[in-house]
């Protein structure tokens, strides 16, 4: 990882104004960890999580609803010491090669940068490191899970070689799971302890809203999220949270 952070470009407006932007959350206390923060959704993602909240973000195309990018830098200019943080969330905010000259704007005005990923692409997260002070990664399942869940064939090797890049790198790093309406506890158990052994110290259960998902057949809990979570011995981890129980 660089150890210094790159000064804006000239031209690095022109690259950020290409980010397709689908949405805004103005002010956030929960998206970045002890700050008060804007979050920017990122249009576009290549996956297709079966328990995925977010299924207007996930088509990359151009869309009549899209957010201007000098608009969206027109007002963190006037949030400029009421916010602390901008975390950029999707949709898959990597996808998009204009994410580093957006980040770069805003850290230019004083920001700190939050991102949430899926871990999609490790190369391009390495890149990005120098511009982020704290990462969300979601890790879905065990590697060979990941295809049954996101339709993607690589998807399990892409987000767990993010996972080894980030506890690396050192950077503030959050872990989450979204827990799957059909896992035992046995495999939470599984699960929870290789994330341990990879070196997570800070990690975030998350139940899933079937009701809202991408994929309608997804079933209701065959055991309830509470008698799941159980399963996850809290002493593997500096931090424990559990979410929507």
């Amino acid at each position: 990882m660089l150890d210094r952070i790159p000064t804006a470009a000239p031209d690095s407006l022109q690259i950020a104004d290409r980010l397709r932007i689908g949405g805004l959350t103005r002010l956030t206390t929960i998206d970045y960890p002890g700050e008060l923060a804007a979050v920017v959704f990122c249009q576009g993602c290549a996956w297709r999580c079966r328990y995925c909240q977010n299924g207007d973000l996930l088509e990359a195309a151009a869309s009549e609803q899209l957010i201007a990018w000098a608009d969206l830098h027109a007002f963190l200019r006037q949030r400029v010491g009421l916010l602390d943080a901008v975390v950029f969330s999707g949709g898959e905010p990597t996808l998009q090669t204009a994410l580093g000259a957006a980040m770069i704007e805003l850290r230019v005005l004083g920001y700190k940068i939050g991102l949430h990923t899926n871990g999609a692409y490790p190369e391009r997260l390495h890149q990005l490191l120098p511009l982020i002070d704290w990462i969300g990664l979601d890790i879905k399942a065990l590697p060979e899970e990941y295809p049954a869940l996101t339709g993607g064939p690589h998807s399990g090797e892409q987000a767990w070689a993010s996972l080894a890049l980030l506890v690396a790198s050192g950077v503030k790093l959050e872990v989450r799971t979204t827990l799957m309406p059909d896992w035992t506890p046995d495999y939470l158990r599984t699960l929870s302890h290789e994330l341990a052994a990879h070196g997570v110290q800070h990690y975030a259960l998350q139940v899933c809203a079937t009701q809202r998902a991408l994929d309608p057949k997804l079933p209701s809990y065959a055991v309830t999220p509470r008698e799941l979570v159980t399963a996850v011995d809290a002493s593997c981890f500096e931090r424990l949270e559990i979410r929507g129980l």
